[in-house]
């Protein structure tokens, strides 16, 4: 039988209630499921799934994009607990009745249909006006974040504005620039730590009623993660100890040595330690949009036209500005087929990465959706990492001017090198925010007093990070977890970062010998979506998903070995 037809945009079921919902989705629960009649089905489900999922991302980026519009919030609170409260228990109905009906899946669906079974057996009714508080919670830690601002010369910043700052030459600048913006900072820390032990009863409270001990045991599952343990996690973390954190203190050592000081403390980790003026890749994010846009048409002309579509579509909110929620991000719009990034840029280099990470994302939104059903189209978050990271590495040979980015050839070669020193800094980083999460969702009671997770990060990050000097700055030090959004709003979502940096610089080391092929192995990979498992769209992107000393060694190697050869152009 044919199914009634859905609303063909998000903007016609703007204002819907859920009783406009509900003739479709009994039509969907009453059928008699066959062989014959599954495809338009499962399409049905799709459309229902796109049009929700749609709205929800409209009501996100308007509430992102401005933190301060009560409106907007409002609006995502509403469909919070009105529609995204009912979709998730119809969902949950709608894969029991596939799961049910014992009939064969169609050809690419076996992971989704075993991440099926995971998420009925997980799923709760009860947890969800928990899932939408844990939202609304979120929605509260981005405003106060991204209220944040600081006086500079008399003139009111962001806190990312006095990143560029901390590329100037007069230390006295970086160290003045740097205490403002992390004192404002920890003006928030009693709203931060009230808020963090609402955010730890809440996702306990998820956990216990899943039927699991802990929350870290309930979020595995959640993620789907089929293919790898927390032991694993130890592992890598161990290897990071083992490879990554020596590496990053001879990286720091020679740049201490260079700045001629006795120790490094925070505020002299970006300048140029050859004296060189800072980078400033772009006055304005036109510039950016339009620069990108050159720089992958060399990488692919495929991938500059995604660009070109996003700019024509106003699919881009790439500016800094006050009530602009921290960070950067790339979402979809699954019925349209489209990806949306929104970042805050400030003119300095990392922008130009985050805008090649992003962008990395969107080349996966464009390449999976040409799958024909929503959990063919989503892919495991570790591999959606690889997607971003190839590319920051994949498109830094065109960052000069004569292949449309934004430098000459020696200032390139400083971007690449950053970019290198930056990914070695990652690994232990990670490693802090991973140690710092695994512990927290498995000593729960314990991490409800703040002081004991400032305890904790301080010393995962003496453990990994010990070649700063933070002394005399203590309190901003162990309260670096309440500068890392993840760890609020997307918990767990963070090793994935450093698997996937794995993954990426062996696409990249493929790149250096057969660039076309590394990049048509790195397309064919998103193109799969989730139809194989997370080892095998590594291997399809000519990568191995791996954990061990070993293979980080050979990596970091590499990195080392390029940013020397970069040392000789300069």
């Amino acid at each position: 039988m044919p199914f009634s037809k859905m609303p063909d945009t998000v903007d016609a079921v703007a204002d819907w209630s859920w009783e406009q919902y509900a003739p479709f989705v009994q039509e969907m629960l009453d059928v008699e499921l066959t062989q014959s009649n599954l495809p338009d089905w499962l399409a049905q489900w799709t459309h229902l799934f796109h049009l929700i999922g749609d709205r929800y991302t409209t009501l996100q980026v308007a509430t992102s994009v401005n933190t301060a519009d009560a409106e907007a919030e409002q609006k995502l609170h509403a469909f919070l607990g009105n529609i995204l409260e009912k979709a998730m228990a119809v969902d949950n109905q709608l894969k029991e009745k596939f799961l049910r009906s014992g009939l064969k899946a169609p050809k690419g669906f076996e992971v989704a249909l075993k991440i099926m079974q995971t998420d009925a057996e997980i799923f709760r009714e009860a947890n969800l006006p928990l899932f939408t508080e844990e939202q609304k919670l979120s929605t509260e830690y981005d405003k106060i974040r991204g209220a944040e601002t600081f006086l500079w010369e008399g003139e009111e910043k962001t806190i990312p504005e006095h990143i560029p700052l901390l590329h100037e030459h007069d230390r006295s600048v970086r160290e003045k620039a740097w205490r403002l913006a992390h004192e404002r900072i920890l003006q928030g820390r009693d709203s931060i730590n009230e808020l963090w032990v609402k955010f730890l009863n809440l996702r306990q409270q998820i956990a216990l009623n899943a039927g699991f001990s802990n929350y870290r045991d309930f979020r595995w599952k959640q993620y789907n993660r089929f293919d790898y343990t927390p032991k694993d996690c130890e592992t890598f973390r161990n290897a990071i100890e083992e490879v990554a954190v020596p590496a990053l203190a001879r990286l720091y050592e020679h740049r201490r040595k260079a700045l001629g000081l006795d120790t490094l403390r925070p505020w002299d980790t970006k300048v140029d330690f050859r004296g060189r003026a800072p980078l400033r890749p772009f006055g304005d994010v036109q510039t950016l949009e339009s620069k990108v846009e050159a720089m992958f048409h060399r990488v692919d002309p495929a991938l500059g036209g995604y660009v070109k579509t996003m700019r024509d579509e106003k699919l881009l909110d790439l500016g800094n500005r006050k009530n602009k929620a921290p960070g950067g991000y790339c979402t979809t719009f699954a019925l349209r087929k489209r990806p949306f990034i929104f970042m805050n840029a400030v003119g300095v280099h990392d922008d130009v990465q985050t805008m090649l990470h992003e962008s990395g994302h969107a080349f996966h939104v464009f390449e999976a959706s040409r799958l024909p059903y929503h959990q063919q189209s989503d892919y495991p978050i570790e591999f959606a990492e690889v997607a971003s990271m190839s590319m920051e590495l994949l498109a830094a040979p065109y960052l000069t001017h004569d292949q449309g980015g934004f430098y000459n050839e020696a200032e390139a070669a400083r971007a690449r090198i950053e970019h290198l020193e930056g990914i070695i800094w990652f690994w232990p980083y990670m490693a802090v925010v991973d140690g710092f999460q695994n512990w927290v969702y498995t000593h729960i009671e314990d991490a409800k007093d703040p002081a004991n997770c400032d305890a904790r990060w301080n010393e995962l990050w003496d453990r990994f990070i010990p070649v700063e000097d933070w002394s005399g700055l203590e309190a901003i030090k162990v309260t670096g977890w309440h500068r890392k959004l993840h760890i609020h709003t997307i918990p767990f979502y963070y090793v994935e970062y450093g698997l996937a940096q794995m993954g990426a610089v062996q696409v990249w080391r493929n790149s250096l010998t057969d660039h076309a092929k590394a990049v048509r192995d790195y397309r064919h990979a998103l193109s799969l979506g989730y139809t194989v498992s997370l080892p095998e769209l590594f291997q399809a992107a000519g990568a191995k998903f791996a954990f061990d000393a070993k293979t980080l060694g050979e990596l970091v190697a590499l990195a080392e070995g390029k940013i020397n050869e970069l040392e000789a152009v300069l």
